[in-house]
């Protein structure tokens, strides 16, 4: 593997580290509020809203990790626009599959996702602006 090759698999780990880290703190900031909103059946829906919005972040950070190793602009850019669609398709297809499984109460499912959904847009732009040519965040 070549030190960029390397470099790559880092910053996507580390995209990984956040992800999680962002969806565990989505979960805790709103473990009270929803106790006492949605009563203990809401607890699981909360964290299943909050794995739902993890895993599209994590399904939308694959594009942006093989576009960032190739050198055109438009192909980055095609990455970037295919890791929105990704990440709003898983988004929509788990969703869907647990809202209509019945295991979990609709309305506390359905605000966590949107929920995690927009808190963990900001791990994914800072991972995408990352990955563009520049490298950095501080270079914007």
């Amino acid at each position: 593997m070549t030190v960029a090759g390397r470099s790559r698999s880092a910053g996507y780990l580390r995209f990984l580290v956040w992800v999680v880290l962002m969806a565990a703190a989505v979960a805790a900031l709103g473990y009270v509020p929803t106790l006492r909103l949605a009563g203990e059946d809401g607890i699981p829906a909360m964290l299943a809203g909050c794995l739902i919005g993890a895993l599209a972040s994590l399904a939308g950070g694959v594009p942006v990790f093989f576009g960032s190793g190739t050198a055109s602009p438009a192909a980055k850019l095609q990455a970037t626009l295919l890791a929105m669609a990704v990440r709003l398709g898983v988004v929509l297809a788990l969703g869907l599959v647990a809202a209509l499984s019945g295991w979990f109460e609709r309305r506390p499912l359905l605000i966590w996702i949107a929920v995690s959904h927009l808190a963990l847009l900001v791990v994914d732009t800072r991972f995408m602006l990352r990955s563009s040519p520049g490298g950095s965040v501080e270079n914007r």
